[in-house]
């Protein structure tokens, strides 16, 4: 790849509403935090708070200075509502009654 052409990335986010996929071109070597930046994403849902939210590429935790490649996508998990285990408690307590 030339070091002039421009890698593409998608941003995401999804509340309990909405997904938003935000497509970005960026140079290459550019982090998932540029990148989530760019995206405006940080702009248009203000509950997004980097400190607090985790960011992964394909479901794999990464951190905001992770350098990006072609066609990753980035994903900005929202805090769980529930514990995973006590979702699963409260289903099966529900089906079992």
């Amino acid at each position: 790849m030339v070091s002039d052409e421009l890698i593409s990335v998608v941003v995401c986010y999804a509340n309990s509403n909405h997904q938003d996929l935000i497509p970005v071109k960026l140079p290459p070597n550019t982090s998932v935090l540029t990148a989530i930046q760019q995206s405006g994403i940080l702009d248009k849902y203000k509950e997004i708070n980097l400190e607090h939210n985790k960011v992964g590429i394909f479901g794999q935790l990464v951190k905001l200075d992770q350098t990006l490649h072609d066609n990753d996508r980035i994903e900005i998990y929202r805090p769980l509502q529930i514990d995973p285990m006590e979702a699963r408690r409260h289903r099966a307590a529900r089906q079992n009654n």
